[in-house]
């Protein structure tokens, strides 16, 4: 009956692309003759075609929203499962999207203001025949984040997978921080992981299986001068790891942490000059900086079968700078 179903779910998928991309040919076309005024008969010809086509994919329409709430999936979909990554036009997401694709996994790479570096992304994963879903929200807005799973849901299915990977940074002295900078750090790196796990959770406590990783800093750990409101939101986001990570455990669903350390990522090169990289480098036990693929690593191993007996950890990838 499985294997009946996805077949079913093949034919509808297929057919549903083909019969809108038909229809709205046959609008284009229907148009075009409209506007020379010519040729009644063809023109009523075309208006009966294209209401037939119409009803058809009225129907097809209705099965694959049916399959979709039945918590079917689309064909694409593999046995892997879908992973949403947000923040993928950053250095740290944009390697953890490419981890996660070449591995044969369908990605949804969430941006919000960095379109072109998502598209970019996106094509370099598509030529080399990976399955990726751009998305873009405000994580601030709940509703969004709602919208946006949403949609993830419809076309591939429900997220098994969650990388609250999105954030800013900001080096300013406390005294100095505005209460619209405090906010919207919180709103950005907390809330937004919030929201993003209270939306894809369901389903995952349904299905009895899943994986959220956010992705802190090791300023979350030990706190950093001048980033006291980066730090702290850092640090709001282990804690919450740990309580959700108890919390939906009895559930099957699996929630760790991630604390980088100082990664070569665009906004760390933007935000430090080539002497304090330089010294940071020398502060670590390593003597190296890390890379976004070192991070993205990590993650990935999190969200595989060899990690089944982790949860609630907060794990740094950060050269021995934090131990």
């Amino acid at each position: 009956k499985d294997q009946k179903r996805k077949e079913n779910q093949g034919f509808y998928k297929a057919n549903g692309q083909f019969s809108f991309g038909c229809l709205k040919l046959l609008r284009q076309k229907n148009q075009r003759i409209m506007q020379k005024g010519k040729n009644t008969e063809r023109v009523e010809a075309i208006k009966n075609l294209q209401g037939k086509w119409e009803c058809r994919c009225v129907i097809i329409e209705t099965i694959r929203k049916w399959l979709v709430k039945e918590g079917y999936r689309m064909e694409q979909q593999t046995q892997k499962g879908v992973v949403l990554i947000t923040g993928a036009s950053g250095g740290i997401g944009q390697a953890t999207a490419q981890r996660f694709a070449l591995a044969g996994y369908p990605v949804v790479l969430h941006y919000h203001n960095n379109e072109q570096k998502a598209m970019c992304t996106a094509q370099q994963l598509e030529a080399q025949g990976c399955r990726v879903l751009l998305e873009r929200a405000d994580l601030r807005d709940s509703r969004q984040v709602e919208a946006m799973v949403q949609r993830i849901a419809e076309y591939w299915g429900p997220v098994e997978i969650l990388v609250n990977n999105a954030g800013i940074a900001q080096q300013k002295l406390f005294t100095d921080i505005t209460d619209e900078e405090w906010r919207d750090m919180f709103a950005v790196h907390v809330d937004g992981a919030f929201y993003c796990a209270r939306a894809v959770l369901p389903s995952m406590i349904h299905r009895r299986a899943g994986c959220i990783v956010n992705i802190s800093s090791m300023w979350g750990q030990t706190g950093g001068s001048c980033e006291v409101h980066y730090s702290a939101a850092k640090g709001a986001l282990q804690a919450m790891t740990k309580a959700l990570a108890k919390e939906v455990g009895p559930s099957g669903v699996r929630v760790n942490c991630v604390a980088p350390g100082v990664i070569l990522t665009e906004m760390n090169t933007a935000m430090f000059d080539g002497e304090t990289l330089d010294d940071l480098r020398k502060e670590t036990p390593l003597e190296q900086l890390g890379m976004p693929q070192d991070v993205a690593n990590m993650i990935y191993f999190l969200c595989t079968a060899e990690a089944a007996y982790i949860t609630g950890q907060v794990i740094g990838v950060n050269g021995g700078m934090v131990i």
